[in-house]
């Protein structure tokens, strides 16, 4: 295992058919760092998700988990890795508690050993007091909650989390995410996946972005606000059809992408202040008129952007 990796990724290659969907992913999670896949619905996340947990068999490549090679140790790559699928793969009849404790036996757990551990569990995932009900009856996040204890019980060093929070509450949300911090204080490796910026921006020491099955960019937040420099997001509205505007827009000076989406225009520019009149004076000048102007720092959003001409979630 190199430079203290906790998860390697070398190469991962998946296709179904002539779908392409994973094209070569490479990249590497530290050892006790939360590291954020990050990218539209479609991108090959969850297939990649798939084959580093063993569900899925790469075409090509290889991925080590604690240094144990998915392809010739799977069993031990598996036992150091606790999953959470983005699907709910609990029992709705069974309670909360009889869900945790039959996957326990499935981990090898018994005795006091395995209700010890339950315990410990419900009090990490903040549901102790809804244990003896039954998981048919949970709102989505906390089956979702329920799902990410399932993954703890057998306290493996890594943790794989696919799109945990998609669907559910904002509180459930919240109690998800600070879950993940938690989880990390105390020393586990957390893989995360999602399309969430912000989630991607509060949670992770690192990010892959990924892109029709591959690793577009990978780094710190601020490493990758650096591929847009300075550059500003300005988000604008017209009275007329957006598209024909961009054709108009891509020719002012001081401009570097541009795209329309549901009759708004998103431009990338260097500079806001000289750039914004530009805009005004070209729209002018086509007949249309700007009804509405949002001026945003660079994000996340906006490397996507950079690196793909697409909004993040196209």
């Amino acid at each position: 295992m190199n430079n203290g990796s906790a998860i390697e990724a070398q190469n991962l290659r998946k296709n179904f058919g002539d779908l392409q969907a994973v094209r070569g992913v490479t990249f590497a999670a530290r050892e006790g760092e939360i590291l954020s896949l990050l990218g539209p619905n479609g991108a090959g996340k969850s297939t990649t998700i798939s084959m580093l947990s063993g569900l899925l068999e790469p075409a090509e490549g290889d991925a080590l988990i604690m240094g144990h090679s998915i392809r010739r140790e799977p069993m031990a790559a598996k036992a150091a890795l606790g999953v959470v699928p983005q699907d709910i793969a609990l029992y709705p009849d069974l309670t909360a508690r009889e869900n945790l404790v039959f996957w326990g036996k499935m981990y090898g757990l018994r005795g006091r050993a395995l209700n010890r551990r339950v315990d410990e569990v419900f009090e990490v995932i903040g549901l102790a007091d809804r244990q003896k009900h039954r998981v048919g009856t949970f709102s989505g996040g906390m089956k979702r909650r329920v799902n990410i204890g399932v993954a703890l019980l057998h306290k493996p060093r890594v943790v794989i989390m696919d799109e945990p929070t998609v669907g559910i509450d904002p509180q459930s949300r919240r109690r998800i995410l600070d879950n993940v911090k938690e989880l990390n204080r105390q020393g586990m490796t957390v893989l995360y996946t999602t399309h969430y910026m912000e989630e991607a921006e509060e949670l992770s020491h690192h990010i892959a972005i990924v892109d029709k099955g591959k690793v577009i960019a990978y780094g710190t937040h601020n490493e990758l606000l650096k591929l847009v420099g300075q550059q500003t997001r300005i988000d604008l509205t017209l009275n007329v059809e957006a598209a024909p505007m961009i054709a108009v827009w891509q020719k002012v000076e001081g401009m570097s992408r541009a795209y329309a989406e549901d009759g708004h225009v998103t431009v990338l520019v260097d500079d806001s202040n000289v750039v914004l009149p530009r805009l005004f004076e070209s729209a002018g000048r086509a007949g249309a008129r700007i009804t509405s102007v949002g001026i945003r720092e660079p994000n996340l959003e906006a490397v996507f952007l950079h690196l793909t001409g697409r909004a993040l979630r196209d």
